[in-house]
């Protein structure tokens, strides 16, 4: 009995130890990382381990060639993504992936996989490829740690690149934005936003920017339907102007000029600067902002005005008041057309 007793002791104190052993914090020899940048509206995240070089050979050494790899170290490395994607072309949807590669002399192939709960490459198994694509490395400056990347961020588009070593893999994300937003625009008007005429609004002005004239359209008729107010009726002046139905525009801004005293003034100061009678303008502007310090459309006036001029710190300093101001999607989206213009002026 006596040794039973000292032999569960001993367990005991040495179940201790191993658990003591768990909370000693200690550096990682390939420490953890964590990537995630937004692409368009597309969340792309990569959670993976950096090793390092140690003046080791990697790439047909350390990682040898034609043989699968886990892209990093210790636990698999995954990738993530929030919406449908294409990788390198092929159709990828949604969600999360082990992410390895087969690195060769003169071309990579990358391989995307379902079962995320791998150490290394022990349990991998090519049935539950989702993807497998063909990549050019590149030739880059040394990178003594495995680093991950997400480069050319367009709103469509971006890279995902691993570095390590002298070698960077570039992998092609493609995003169909557009269609994204159109669908959650669509899902949410079909919900609690269904009443709401600045959800059509801002929808419209979505369509209206990315050059979707006919939906910017309907979505203003809905909003219009559901009462006019300043905001709708000058979007739906920008889009039957653009449509080139110059009188529907006129009156549009005519009826948006009778809802609302501020934008009578505002609208004489943007004729004042189409005039090029900039003094006019900014003594017009002076004295409407010392009586209404708050308002954003005169701070967006001054931007443009300033920017007419030529002043664009001032201008930028305009812009960035009157977003301030702004207490909606619908008026932000207003001053960042304005800048937006003033940008495309620019160039």
């Amino acid at each position: 009995m006596r040794r039973i007793t000292l032999w569960f002791g001993m367990a005991i104190l040495c179940a201790a130890a191993a658990v003591a052993q768990q909370h000693i914090h200690t550096p990682q020899l390939s420490p953890h990382a964590r990537i995630e940048e937004t692409v368009g509206i597309t969340v792309i995240s990569v959670d993976y381990h950096r090793p390092a070089v140690n003046g080791r050979r990697i790439f047909g050494g350390l990682v040898p060639f034609e043989v699968i790899w886990r892209a990093g170290a210790n636990e698999n490395t995954t990738v993530s993504f929030s919406t449908p994607v294409k990788v390198e072309g092929h159709p990828l949807p949604q969600g999360t992936y082990a992410f390895f590669v087969i690195p060769g002399q003169q071309q990579d192939t990358v391989v995307l996989n379902r079962f995320t709960g791998s150490w290394g490459t022990y349990n991998y198994d090519a049935a539950e490829d989702v993807l497998r694509a063909a990549v050019t490395p590149q030739t880059a400056e040394m990178q003594e740690r495995l680093q991950f990347s997400i480069d050319d961020n367009k709103s469509d588009s971006a890279t995902l690149a691993l570095r390590w070593e002298k070698r960077r893999i570039p992998v092609k994300i493609e995003i169909d934005t557009k269609a994204l937003v159109k669908s959650g625009i669509d899902a949410s008007l079909r919900g609690g936003t269904h009443w709401d005429s600045h959800a059509w609004t801002e929808a419209a002005s979505w369509a209206f920017r990315n050059g979707d004239t006919d939906a910017a359209l309907a979505y203003i008729d809905h909003s219009l339907g559901l009462g006019p107010d300043v905001q709708n009726l000058r979007v739906e002046a920008r889009i039957l102007d653009k449509r080139g139905d110059t009188g529907g525009a006129k009156a549009a801004k005519a009826r948006a000029d009778a809802l609302s005293p501020e934008v009578a003034v505002i609208s004489s100061v943007y004729g004042l600067i189409g005039a090029k009678k900039y003094d006019e303008a900014a003594k017009a502007l002076d004295e409407y902002i010392a009586a209404s310090p708050r308002s954003w459309r005169a701070w967006t006036a001054r931007g443009d005005l300033y920017g007419a001029k030529g002043d664009s710190a001032k201008s930028k300093e305009a812009f960035d008041k009157a977003m301030s101001l702004t207490t909606d999607q619908a008026e932000r989206v207003e001053v960042q057309d304005s800048i937006n213009a003033l940008g495309a002026a620019a160039k």
